[in-house]
């Protein structure tokens, strides 16, 4: 009688432990979700901070494109404002499209092209772009990565039990949008 307590206290001490390690893994992925985020964040507030400048630089050259300017400006405000992965990627992909019709205008300016404070500032952008890039690979990896362990047994009992949710990827809109684009100078 004696073995048999210390056995059924032995498998609930096990499952106890295995929930803590289990709930203490999954908190641990949903922390790195949250951090690969901010990685995106920072480099898309950098990318705010920038376009102003590109458009002002712009304008010196080009002064009558002004509806161009203004849907930047526009894009630039609803990116700035959305919350959320899916809406936050759709006012990306809107401000990237805007992004490259300033460029489009720019190609008709070849003072422009020459400008060093335009191709400093397009450098910038680029770099920007490619920081934008890097991080949303980090963050997609561990959105799999948190997604996958919410739903494999048996896990994912627990991740049901404590409500742990699904994270969306954070992706370009449609395959049109992933060809990269060809700016000429």
């Amino acid at each position: 009688m004696e073995n048999t307590l210390w056995i059924i206290l032995g498998i609930i001490a096990i499952i106890i432990i295995w929930i803590i390690w289990a709930y203490n893994s999954l908190i641990t992925f949903k922390i790195r979700v949250k951090e690969a985020w901010s990685d995106i964040d920072v480099q898309l507030k950098r990318r705010y901070n920038l376009i102003p400048n590109l458009v002002e630089t712009v304008k010196g050259y080009a002064s009558h494109e002004k509806e161009v300017f203004e849907k930047v400006t526009q894009a630039r405000v609803k990116a700035m404002e959305t919350q959320g992965i899916a809406e936050k990627a759709e006012a990306e992909n809107m401000l990237s499209n805007t992004l490259k019709s300033l460029f489009a205008v720019a190609e008709n300016y070849p003072t422009l092209r020459a400008s060093e404070n335009f191709a400093k500032l397009q450098d910038e952008l680029s770099d920007t772009e490619n920081k934008i890039q890097a991080a949303r690979r980090f963050y997609n990896g561990n959105v799999r990565d948190y997604n996958t362990k919410i739903q494999i047994f048996p896990v994912n009992i627990i991740a049901s039990s404590f409500n742990f949710k699904i994270e969306n990827f954070f992706e370009l809109e449609n395959e049109k949008e992933k060809e990269n684009v060809e700016v000429k100078f």
